[in-house]
């Protein structure tokens, strides 16, 4: 699942992202995915399944996105976590959330997702 969902997304929007994905996860030599759309329950738990259903959880990020409950999740499985802080996904959620705030979907996902490679790399 490289992008799922994606409400709010046009096409050329969801080709440039997945771009991005690439470029990120070439970077990073990590998996990203993104999942836009409606989640149901407890969203971390929610996420946690997203994320538990890929190819290399281990070596995956997820980010979960439900614009409805205005809500971001960011899901790193143990690899990842080993170059990827707590405090770094954070940092990546408020530019994402910045530019959601902004009507800016695709800019909010593509710069937050630029930052978490940026950060799996330092």
């Amino acid at each position: 699942m490289a992008i799922q969902g994606s409400p709010g997304l046009t096409p050329a929007e969801r080709a440039a992202l997945d771009v991005t994905i690439r470029r990120a996860e070439q970077a990073c030599r990590a998996e990203i995915s993104v999942y836009v759309g409606t989640s149901t329950g407890d969203f971390r738990d929610f996420s946690t399944s997203l994320h538990n259903t890929l190819t290399l959880p281990a070596r995956s990020v997820l980010v979960m996105v439900d614009p409805g409950r205005r809500h971001v999740e960011i899901v790193t499985g143990g690899h990842v976590r080993e170059r990827l802080t707590d405090e770094e996904a954070a940092a990546a959620v408020a530019v994402m959330t910045e530019r959601f705030a902004a009507g800016d979907l695709a800019g909010g996902l593509t710069r937050g997702i630029e930052q978490l490679a940026d950060s799996a790399l330092s």
